[in-house]
């Protein structure tokens, strides 16, 4: 019987980790603000083509989720803040709320959390507004900055009546609740270590985060570069905000140098979290993206910046490389938006931010299809160059730091470049680390035009080598290349000196992992199961 429960157990550690769940972190929001959107149907089928595992609704539209019934993706649902008042003061309208858009789904819709209002917070929006007053009327400026306390008072209690009906029928913990909440709801967020609530906002947030803390839950925010640009329009801060290669922002405070604004934003929140005795709430990102176009006087929107950011984000994600004071785990992160929404109010450009186009293609490719996502069983990619004359692969000098490796890799990888080989499940994903990964996204974007040395730059952390960074079964593709040659028998310098770290933070050698399960078994679990009764 020990032998069966060691043998099962080991198992799922080393199986466990399956391409199926490795992009569990990416999702999108679903919204509904328009008249010219494909049917719920063909959007759940749509999902279930692309590595896309979450989706976020605004309401809790019953024909949507029921859309989504059996295909895995997880559901987020919102109540409209209009229904806070009455939730907050009657348990049994929270009931019945639950009883008319949880219970008739789940669990074969997979609801996974239920945001009980969105962005209630006062002062919602008065950064953007601030940044875009000559582009918004007067009368639509009043609305979003009218001050609704009453509103606020109430969220809380809110969120304890939706827990305690979940509760009443089995499902807390199952369901997550939570609220949304903007940018704004900062005091402080430059430099990042040293972001705190506005103090207007601390004494009911505090009620709020032990709430979070107690359940469970997630602090749930909409951190978007787009609007940080929109208030600083310079050349740097976009390459910051987009994750392209730029000199990075030093923390003054800790000294670490922050590559690009996502991570500068979750931070801060981490930050605040973390000033009110809460660092242990997890943060979700509810929304982020880019528009892909808006007004001609607002400089940003375009296509092109719209893929880079959202590309680079996606990349960023996969790498799992994580926020510098939360390294080594992704943030579930949804994007704005699955498609166009033709009548939101505002600027021309909130009506510009869909992934996907009315008729189900992409509004722009960043590498959302699993064709284009999972990782592959080989890295034997065709040749990829102009050229038949090989010149070498383009790997990282020895003097780059983690942070401009880390840069490069976003920006490589959101070029539309096939990283899969380096996304968990992937040949090339071992060793799991930057330089290592960063090689291979770096060689195969040289190997597109090898003829053109300034391709193996990536602002002078890169060079051309002779040597054949090939190792095992990852292969790094060379232009001219016939899938043949011989990778010298060895690991490259890549790999020999990696370490695998185990989460309690001892390490093993990465090999470990590569050897047959009969060995480990042999090994391992035949003599522990000898010395059971001394457990």
């Amino acid at each position: 019987m020990a032998l069966s429960i060691l043998f099962f157990s080991l198992f799922l550690f080393l199986f466990s980790n399956s391409p199926a769940d490795a992009e569990s972190f990416i999702g999108v929001n679903y919204g509904l603000l328009a008249d010219n959107l494909p049917s719920p149907s063909d959007a759940a089928k749509l999902l279930q083509s692309t590595s896309i595992q979450k989706v976020r609704l605004y309401g809790a539209d019953p024909t949507i989720i029921k859309s989504l019934a059996g295909t895995g993706v997880g559901i987020v649902i919102g109540v409209a803040n209009g229904d806070l008042p009455s939730l907050a003061s009657d348990l049994n309208v929270a009931s019945q709320w639950i009883g008319t858009n949880v219970l008739p789904f789940y669990p074969a819709s997979d609801i996974i959390l239920i945001n009980v209002g969105n962005e209630v917070s006062h002062k919602t929006f008065s950064y953007v507004l601030e940044k875009t007053r000559k582009l918004i009327s007067s009368h639509l400026m009043q609305i979003l900055l009218s001050n609704d306390l009453n509103l606020v008072s109430q969220l809380l209690p809110a969120m304890q009546n939706v827990q305690k009906a979940l509760e009443a029928v089995s499902l807390g913990g199952k369901i997550k609740v939570s609220t949304v909440h903007a940018m704004t709801v900062l005091g402080q967020s430059d430099p990042p270590s040293a972001g705190s609530f506005a103090p207007g906002y601390q004494a009911g947030l505090k009620g709020i985060l032990q709430f979070l803390s107690e359940t469970g839950s997630p602090f749930v925010i909409n951190p978007y570069p787009f609007f940080a640009y929109l208030g600083d329009q310079r050349p740097e801060t976009l390459s910051f905000c987009l994750f392209q290669p730029n000199p990075g922002r030093v923390d003054s405070n800790t000294g670490i140098k922050y590559m690009n604004m996502f991570d500068a934003q979750v931070d801060a929140v981490h930050s605040a979290l973390k000033s009110m005795g809460f660092e242990n709430v997890e943060v979700v990102v509810a929304e982020t993206g880019w528009p892909t176009s808006g007004d001609s006087n607002v400089v940003g929107p375009s296509v092109e910046n719209a893929q880079t950011y959202n590309g680079n984000l996606i990349a960023h994600l996969r790498s799992m490389v994580g926020t510098p004071l939360r390294p080594g785990k992704p943030i579930d992160t949804y994007i704005f938006a699955l498609f166009d929404e033709n009548l939101k109010p505002g600027p021309s450009f909130e009506r510009s931010f869909g992934l996907f186009k009315r008729d189900l293609t992409m509004a722009y490719d960043i590498g959302l299809t699993k064709t284009s996502s999972s990782g592959s069983q080989t890295s034997q990619s065709p040749p990829l160059g102009k050229s038949a004359t090989s010149v070498g692969w383009c790997v990282p000098k020895e003097d780059a730091t983690e942070e401009q490796l880390q840069a490069s890799l976003d920006w490589v990888c959101g070029q539309g470049i096939d990283c899969g080989p380096i996304t968990p499940g992937g040949v090339c994903f071992e060793p799991n680390n930057v330089m290592s990964h960063t090689a291979y996204a770096m060689n195969l974007y040289f190997q597109k035009s090898p003829e053109n040395p300034t391709d193996c730059d990536f602002s002078q952390t890169a060079r051309i080598t002779s040597n054949n960074p090939s190792y095992s079964h990852c292969v790094y593709p060379r232009a001219g290349w016939s899938g043949d040659e011989s990778l010298g028998g060895a690991m490259n310098k890549y790999v020999t000196s990696d370490k695998a770290i185990e989460t309690n933070g001892s390490e093993c050698s990465s090999s470990f992992l590569s050897l047959p399960l009969f060995m480990i078994i042999f090994f391992f679990v035949l003599p522990v199961s000898h010395h059971m009764n001394f457990l």
